[in-house]
């Protein structure tokens, strides 16, 4: 038997409609219900690996934890990554299929994609009591509707109700909601079952002739208002995340020990590499956009990116290569994390016209090594030991990386992945790079790291504070959020919707 399913949808982008999956998954899963996570489509350049050597958008990623069941491909069917103007890749059930112009995209014959997501829905749906669903965007893109696989369309694949979030932080609910309910179709507007107030800040009660008024206007019950979580300790979906919050510069506590400053790329991926950073009153951290606003730093962090080759252009013109050059010099540390690590050596060739046809590009020359770029890509988790000059530590994360990079000088490793050395250190410790996503995340690398960046400094680096594991941290949020629901939320509802737990074994 398939599963009952409910479809969080939203009256725009960044309404909240991610996390309100991760609140509701985890509370249906405390009431015993077998609930998974599916969003048919999703554009995102925060990705991870399955434990099958597949890529997933991180937030359904984060909503399988939620739900307490490991990460499958089959939750994010078509996966989206823009990789330069107006082009993206097409990811799908984890593997990448092609790199296409938006037009062609949007023109293009879905009938193959749209085929992939049912498969991909039934078969997560068969071993599931519950599947909460997350739409994409707003359900009433009036130009992309016909041509859309997701959102209404998906609800009536499923048979879904739906939520349907506004954020009032934005301002302007009662329009967003009335136009949204109002474009939609007859039967679609009947798949609506409840709306959800996100974001207030202040009294909630000082809504309530707004919940009035929108029950009596649009014939739907408002589920409750949920006020605004500012400490919710969970990793953005997307860049428009990077400017409030903890992505906002940090100024670390005092006087930093470090100060770390982080290269925006304009095709910037994966950011949430650096959250262990700012999340350590130790150390001052920001992004930045122009080279005069890395002057000073302790360590310059080149993340990862979805289109190196465009990139190492951006970072010539803009400047960045002589200002790296200049601190690199003056004994700044650089670590360069996949996309980072590509760009640190001599050169990045891209034969096969991956990225763009620019063919090769010169690197930013802080080692002699070489990176060619494949169609191919590498997607796995991975365990390895950190290696001399590093204690033997443990390290656990993931590759996504499209290319190869060469050590003609033998430079020392930085980890032993089994048989295969991964990652190179330079100029004793001072440059670091590594395709590995999520290595910050290890404290076996990171406390070393910044002692040498402190001790480089002839600063103090005091012992870093007792922090849970990033999983037990996000489980703690996922608890605190699927609590912030029932308290704000007529929770009911949805049980209502779903009907009871199975007791299949």
């Amino acid at each position: 038997m398939n599963a009952r399913s409910i479809m969080v949808m939203g009256t725009a982008s960044h309404v909240g409609k991610s996390l309100t999956v991760v609140g509701l998954a985890r509370w249906l899963a405390n009431q015993g219900y077998r609930v998974a996570p599916f969003k048919s489509q999703n554009m995102s350049l925060n990705s991870t690996a399955t434990p099958d050597g597949r890529e997933i958008a991180w937030s359904q990623a984060m909503q399988a934890e939620a739900c307490r069941i490991l990460p499958d491909s089959d939750m994010n069917p078509v996966l989206l990554k823009p990789s330069g103007p107006h082009r993206s890749q097409i990811v799908v059930q984890g593997r990448p299929l092609q790199d296409v112009s938006a037009r062609d995209y949007f023109y293009g014959d879905k009938a193959r994609l749209w085929d992939t997501v049912q498969d991909s829905y039934f078969r997560l749906a068969a071993q599931h009591d519950v599947m909460v669903l997350e739409g994409a965007g707003s359900p009433v893109e009036m130009n992309l509707k016909t041509r859309d696989i997701a959102n209404m369309r998906v609800a009536e694949m499923a048979d879904a109700a739906v939520l349907l979030v506004a954020d009032i932080e934005r301002g302007g609910v009662f329009g967003a909601l009335v136009g949204t309910v109002d474009l939609l179709e007859p039967r679609e507007r009947a798949r609506v079952q409840g709306i959800v107030i996100n974001k207030f800040r202040g009294d909630p009660s000082l809504f309530d002739a707004g919940t009035r008024w929108l029950t009596e206007r649009l014939r739907i019950p408002v589920w409750g208002v949920v006020p605004y979580l500012d400490d919710l300790d969970l990793e953005e979906e997307d860049s428009l995340g990077l400017d409030h919050g903890r992505y906002a510069s940090r100024r670390g506590a005092g006087d930093p020990a470090v100060r770390v400053v982080a290269v925006r790329l304009p095709h910037l991926s994966n950011f949430m590499d650096l959250d262990p950073l700012f999340r350590d009153p130790r150390v001052a951290v920001s992004w930045a956009h122009r080279p005069i606003d890395a002057q000073g730093a302790d360590a310059i962090v080149i993340p990862g990116t979805k289109n190196t080759m465009d990139d190492l252009g951006w970072l010539a013109e803009s400047g960045w290569v002589a200002q790296i050059h200049h601190l690199v010099a003056n004994g700044t540390f650089v670590l360069g994390l996949c996309g980072g690590y590509q760009m640190m050596g001599t050169t990045v060739s891209d034969p096969h016209g991956v990225e763009s046809q620019a063919g090769v590009r010169r690197g930013l020359g802080l080692t002699r090594q070489r990176t060619t770029l494949s169609p191919e890509k590498t997607t796995q988790q991975v365990r390895g030991v950190l290696q001399p000059p590093w204690p033997p530590a443990p390290v656990t994360a993931y590759e996504i990386h499209m290319g190869t990079t060469d050590n003609p000088d033998a430079l020392p490793p930085l980890l032993a992945i089994g048989d295969r050395l991964e990652g190179t250190v330079a100029a004793d410790g001072r440059l670091v790079g590594s395709y590995l996503h999520g290595l910050l995340d290890n404290p076996g690398f990171r406390e070393p790291w910044l002692e040498r960046i402190a001790h480089a400094r002839s600063k103090p680096l005091a012992p870093a504070q007792a922090t849970p594991e990033p999983r037990e941290r996000r489980d703690e949020a996922y608890e605190r959020l699927a609590h912030h629901l029932e308290t704000h939320l007529d929770l009911r509802r949805l049980t209502e919707v779903v009907g009871p737990p199975s007791r299949r074994p």
